[in-house]
């Protein structure tokens, strides 16, 4: 049957592709030739339109396709107290079916007390709040707890601030903490951790490098998990929570590669959310055996289509991929969505707004067909 509550049976991760007027209003106001209010204006007005999208495409939720943002998590830690853009930028060795792309983006440096004295993208998810259809839930993604420290480790934070990673997790979170609670009292019912190192932990590459680090590579998915737990501890009552599992977007390319088997037993037994969003629009990650893990009171959204492609997928392939699932995990328990958000940096991966928009469509389609 269908759902009433999110996850919903057709759902989506969050970004959507930015429109050209948002592009350029963003480019004229790093440029100085408009103001904040008129930028805000722009925003305001694409993501109305976003959200109209969202609610013809037949989704029960909504975002604001996060428009304000220029990427999916650095917006928002660089927005924590305490935690600030380094000098250096980290450089990403992306992946695409042509070869490889570089993404650069700006480091990050604990340098201070980590805390939070106001919501981080409070007044964004308000105005969201206030202008989705009725009977349509906004919700509101937030990069996950252990992004700021896989991002740089021990060496981006300073030892002056914190002698010990005990401190840190314990003010970061801290700090998450009040954030739920807060984004809860502005009426969000529907929360989403984004997380890229649960699923880039299962690439035996990524652990190399994470031993290389210095890292315990071979545990560090289990102490991530119980870091977002203490994150969400004592989450209010009626707050839906879930987390995706990215292995990199961007540009039509991706990081990490390999199935769930590494981290799925803890994750899925251990990890107190209420849902988790899976890529599953490829090869490249895996079978739907590390499903068996999910235990009855879970639920898992499979991201069987892709955002790295234009072209529509079929339907009848599709629902053979739910029926190969279905081996694993009681159908029941299963939601569907596209495998990442169609645009976690403003430059978006390269399908058009009408072919992001009918695969949005063709999920909400299946859906009914299989649950309604």
């Amino acid at each position: 049957m269908l759902r009433d509550t999110p996850p919903f049976r057709a759902d989506h991760v969050g970004s959507l592709l930015r429109p050209p007027d948002l592009l350029q209003a963003r480019d004229d106001h790093a440029a100085g030739a408009i103001s904040a209010a008129e930028l805000r204006a722009a925003e305001d007005h694409a993501i109305e339109e976003v959200v109209a999208l969202q609610h013809e495409a037949g989704l029960r939720s909504a975002t604001d396709g996060e428009f304000r943002r220029a990427s999916w998590h650095m917006d928002f830690i660089y927005a924590l107290e305490g935690i600030s853009r380094a000098e250096d930028s980290l450089t990403v060795h992306f992946k695409n079916a042509s070869g490889e792309i570089d993404f650069t983006p700006a480091a990050l440096r604990v340098d201070g007390e980590i805390g939070l004295s106001e919501p981080v993208f409070g007044d964004d998810f308000a105005f969201l709040r206030d202008h989705v259809p009725e009977g349509v839930t906004p919700k509101l993604s937030i990069p996950s707890p252990s992004m700021v420290h896989y991002r740089g480790g021990a060496a981006a934070v300073d030892t002056g601030v914190y002698p010990d990673l005990d401190g840190f997790w314990a003010d970061l979170t801290a700090a998450y903490r009040e954030q739920v609670r807060r984004v809860h009292a502005l009426g969000c019912t529907y929360l989403q951790l984004d997380d890229t190192s649960l699923a880039y932990l299962n690439d035996p590459d990524q652990r190399r490098a994470m031993t290389d680090r210095g890292e315990d590579a071979e545990h560090l998915h289990e102490a991530y998990i119980r870091h977002l737990n203490e994150a969400l501890a004592g989450r209010p009552e009626g707050l839906t929570v879930t987390t995706h599992m990215c292995r990199g977007n961007f540009r039509d390319s991706w990081v990490a590669e390999g199935g769930y088997d590494f981290v799925a037993e803890a994750l899925f037994n251990e990890l107190t959310v209420d849902g988790f969003f899976l890529e599953y629009d490829d090869e490249r990650s895996g079978g739907f055996e590390p499903l068996r893990h999910v235990p009855d009171d879970k639920l898992v959204v499979l991201g069987l289509v892709t955002t790295k492609r234009g072209e529509l997928e079929s339907k009848d392939a599709l629902r053979a991929r739910l029926d190969e699932a279905a081996r694993f995990v009681d159908l029941d328990q299963v939601c569907i969505s596209p495998q990442c958000g169609f645009s976690s940096t403003v430059e978006g991966n390269s399908l058009s707004v009408d072919q992001q928009k009918a695969k949005l469509a063709l999920l909400v389609e299946l859906a009914d067909e299989v649950w309604g």
